[in-house]
Formats: structure tokens, C-alpha cells, sequence
């Protein structure tokens, strides 16, 4: 059965999606069948695998309001063993309409319920926001992948997502755990970002990445261009650090025969 990942964050602009992404097609490079769903009513995922923004296409909204099943909505990318569940702007309007319904939280996790046979990982880009559609994400996923900067206020934010994490477990997910903290946009030459990792590192214990995600241009491009930056420049900081990134989550997760060598991982490149 797939494993389900939630990237989350309640605080913007730490790497979600840019995550999500290069998570999800790193784990794809290394011939595991993964599939990325856009949970994000901004749909930056979904553009950022080339997905021109689509309000007549099956997505996310449809899962989530019963109307569709995951097999309808999956959509093919580049990558030959990466599939996209597309986002739009409509599902703003599910946290509407979601308020008074049945299962309310769990609505994600029956609708991807059919389909975890059929994916190794299964990655879940969340909106910024602790609102019912990353409730959603969070009740469905195993575990939650915590991008953050090694910033001050990042350390602030963190103690409101652990008591997220918490109620959500006694409420709905008893079995959620963490799946690691990953730095990401990370300058490790300046002292903040020592002191910011000393104090994740005392806080998450193992549960902090051993891979950290740089700063770069190249990482910060590819959207812009529709693609993964392992297909728009394989060789970059970015696209190598994520890639290492997949190959420690698979490491903790899949037998070693059950993805490809490290030295094939970035072979759709």
C-alpha cells in the first residue's frame, strides 16, 4: 500500500510546493510510481508541472466534493511514472460547502482510498493555511513532510503546527507522524541558520533531514518553465539536493531493489 506524504506548513513561502514537486518527481526518476496531488486552491503545483489552469478539468475540488474519483482526475506529466491530481482556484469554495457535510475531514482520505494499491508515495502539496482543506490532506496522509527556513520566526511557527499535529491525532489520524523536517532555501554560511539548525536538531532529534535544500536559481526557475528541476537542469544544486532528499525518505520505506540505483535517479532527465 502507498505511503501518503502531506507537505505542510501553516506558514507561506518556506518551499511547500516547490517540495511537493521535486519531491514527487525525484521519487518518479527513481522508477517509483508516485502520484502528486494539488490540495492547493493556487494550483502552483500544478502549473509547476506544466498544467495550464483548467476550470473545466476534473481536480482536487472533485475528490473532495465526491464527484469524481481519483482514476478520473489523474493526469499524465513528463515524467514517466509521475501522475498529477490537478488544483484550481474553485476549491476555495470547499471550505465553504464542506462545513456541513458528513465525514467533512475525511472526505480526501475515502477518495484516495481506491487508488493507494496503484502509487509507492503518494504527495500532497497543502495550502498555507491550517483551514478544513490541509485538515483534509493531514487526516488522509501517514505522515507529514515539514519544509521550513532556518529563520527566527520559522522556529516561532512551529509549536502552533505540533499542536495541529496533535489534535489531529486525537481526533482523526491517530497514526499521522512526522516524516521529517527538511531546511530548504538554506544559506549554511551565515550563523542564523547554524543556530536555527542546532535548535531543530535538539527539538526533531532524527526527525530533522539530513539533506538540506540550498539556495538556487536554477530550483527557483523551473516553475516558471512547467517542470521539475531535475528535468530543467538535472545538474543543479537544487535538483541533486532533492533527489538525495528522495533517496533518504525511500531508504527509510522501500526495500533497496524496489527503486532504481542512485546513479539512475536522474535518468528522465
Amino acid at each position: 500500500m502507498g505511503r501518503i506524504i502531506a507537505v505542510a506548513n501553516q506558514k507561506g513561502g518556506v518551499g511547500k510546493t516547490t517540495t511537493a514537486i521535486n519531491l514527487a518527481a525525484s521519487f518518479a526518476a527513481a522508477e517509483v510510481n508516485t502520484l502528486l496531488v494539488d490540495c492547493d486552491p493556487q494550483s502552483n503545483a500544478t502549473s509547476g508541472l506544466g498544467l495550464v489552469r483548467d476550470p473545466e478539468r476534473i481536480s482536487t475540488y472533485h475528490l473532495l466534493m465526491g464527484a469524481a474519483s481519483p482514476e478520473q482526475a489523474v493526469q499524465p506529466t513528463e515524467i514517466e511514472q509521475l501522475w498529477l491530481v490537478p488544483a484550481h482556484k474553485n476549491m476555495i469554495g470547499a471550505n465553504i460547502e464542506l462545513v456541513d457535510t458528513e465525514r467533512r475531514e475525511f472526505r480526501l482520505r475515502d477518495a484516495l482510498s481506491s487508488c493507494r494499491e496503484r502509487y509507492q508515495f503518494i504527495v500532497l502539496d497543502c495550502p498555507p493555511a491550517l483551514d478544513l482543506l490541509t485538515l483534509n490532506a493531514l487526516v488522509a496522509a501517514d505522515a507529514v513532510l515539514i519544509p521550513m527556513q532556518a529563520e527566527y520566526f520559522a522556529l516561532e511557527g512551529i509549536s502552533e503546527l505540533m499542536d495541529t499535529l496533535e489534535r489531529i491525532r486525537g481526533s482523526f489520524n491517530p497514526e499521522l507522524t512526522i516524516e521529517g523536517v527538511v531546511l530548504t532555501m538554506l544559506d549554511e554560511r551565515t550563523n542564523l541558520a547554524q543556530q536555527v539548525m542546532a535548535e531543530l536538531k535538539r527539538f526533531f532529534g532524527e526527525k530533522l533531514c539530513e539533506t538540506t535544500i540550498p539556495r538556487n536559481i536554477r530550483l527557483a526557475e523551473a516553475p516558471s518553465h512547467g517542470r521539475p528541476a531535475l528535468l530543467y537542469d538535472p545538474r543543479s544544486k537544487g535538483a541533486e539536493s532533492y533527489i538525495r532528499l528522495a533517496k533518504e525518505i525511500i531508504a527509510h520505506h522501500l526495500p533497496v531493489e524496489a527503486a532504481a540505483p542512485v546513479q539512475e535517479m536522474d535518468k528522465t532527465a
